[in-house]
């Protein structure tokens, strides 16, 4: 037995609910389908400002679902994308959550977001050039803050605990997750909205991570653009979407007689402090993480199933995540199953983190491990275990089955989420 499955039921943090609105659908397990089908959510984009500016990258990972379909007119007319993307998946994971009676007092969110509410910004800007202040959307505010989402769930849940909003770039969806285990072991609330969100397939983000040459150029087969680990990879696919999920302890689980997904059983964070935008070359900081979610869960890397890496496709990147996989896992690395779902959702940025957490979950509640698409040539850089073709399942019987979660971000941030089987 493991240290943290001896840990008492009131220490151990487990998933109850689910839920997602990506480019593969407008639910988690659509997505989740989606995945397992091998079926890549990047489309072209036809709206007018793309010829209109010119811009280099035409395509990007699009919701499958409009929010039009799913939330109220006054919704989607009060809300920035974030909020609206962040409130449809959390109710979904309400609802998966059995909806509880909890005691708002003792419920709290967590949401993250990398950019926030960049088209009420600039749509704001755009009308104040054009139009004058007093055109501006008395709104705007409070729909273009970053916790804007959070508050929105916290409002939609009445949720009095706390509302957070981690902002970690690409690794803050994966922060809240870690931000609502912390509140649950120190007694902060009895349940926990965690997720993240991202809505930023605009013009400037566009323009903006171009010029960093970040964004894959594959304007004639966006969904072979997503190719994590392959040689010819060339940059990330822009995606939006959000995933939450439902923490609570196993004893308040076990209380309330809801069905469990998973067990959250390691977290582990740590920053690079290296560079602004680019990984440490050698993986130094990202493997402390790794490391971190192992001890806390009480594991050997050998003993690890299978690992959802954070894997965008881009040249240094994927070869970064490598070289920490290595560093952490040593002579295990060879042998523990990797998959890389960006290649079909793109990159969420500040949702890619949860949504790799869903994922997780799901594959440990499966027990598989998704196959990864649009590698034609491995990289020799990259001496991983890629799951290619088939899935790979995962465990023999009913062994413990366990999924790292990576989640990088500029600024250097780094987290790894272990799930496994309770």
């Amino acid at each position: 037995m493991s240290a943290t499955s001896s840990l008492p039921p009131e220490q151990r943090i487990v998933v109850t609910g689910v839920g997602a609105t990506t480019p593969l659908g407008g639910t988690a397990p659509e997505t989740w389908e989606g995945v397992l089908a091998g079926r890549s959510g990047i489309t072209p984009l036809e709206m007018d400002w793309v010829s209109k500016y010119e811009l280099p990258v035409t395509f990007a990972g699009q919701l499958a679902v409009k929010p039009s379909e799913v939330l109220a007119k006054v919704e989607t007319r009060r809300l920035d994308p974030t909020s609206q993307y962040a409130l449809i998946a959390a109710r979904e994971a309400w609802a998966d959550a059995g909806a509880p009676e909890v005691d708002p007092e003792r419920l709290a969110v967590a949401v993250g977001s990398g950019i926030g509410g960049v088209w009420t910004l600039l749509d704001a800007w755009d009308t104040l050039r054009e139009k004058g202040p007093r055109r501006v959307y008395p709104l705007a505010v409070p729909m273009l803050m970053p916790n804007g989402p959070a508050a929105a769930v916290s409002l939609d849940l009445k949720a009095r605990a706390g509302a957070h909003t981690p902002v970690s770039a690409c690794a803050s969806g994966a922060e809240a997750m870690a931000l609502g285990a912390s509140m649950l072991r120190s007694g902060r609330a009895d349940m926990v909205v965690a997720g993240g969100t991202e809505a930023a397939i605009h013009a400037l983000p566009i323009a903006g991570f171009a010029a960093m040459q970040a964004l894959s150029t594959r304007n004639d087969e966006p969904t072979l653009a997503s190719r994590p680990y392959d040689v010819a990879r060339d940059g990330f696919v822009l995606a939006e979407g959000a995933a939450v999920v439902v923490l609570e302890t196993l004893a308040h689980a076990q209380a309330r007689g809801a069905t469990v997904y998973a067990e959250l059983a390691g977290v582990g964070m740590s920053a690079d402090a290296h560079h602004v935008t680019a990984p440490e070359p050698e993986g130094a900081g990202a493997s402390r993480a790794i490391l971190e979610a192992l001890e806390q869960a009480g594991m050997q890397p050998g003993e690890l199933s299978a690992i959802n890496a954070h894997a965008t496709s881009t040249p240094v990147g994927d070869v970064a995540e490598a070289n920490a996989i290595r560093r952490a896992l040593g002579d295990a690395a060879t042998s523990v199953p990797v998959s890389a779902t960006k290649s079909m959702t793109g990159h969420l940025l500040g949702a890619a983190g949860s949504l790799e957490a869903v994922l997780s979950i799901y594959s440990v509640r499966d027990r598989l491990a998704p196959a990864t698409i649009n590698i034609d040539e491995l990289d020799e850089q990259i001496p991983l275990d890629v799951v290619r073709g088939e899935h790979r399942p995962l465990g023999d019987g009913d062994a413990p089955v366990s999924v790292l979660d990576n989640s990088f971000g500029f600024g250097g941030h780094n987290v790894a989420l272990l799930f496994r089987t309770v």
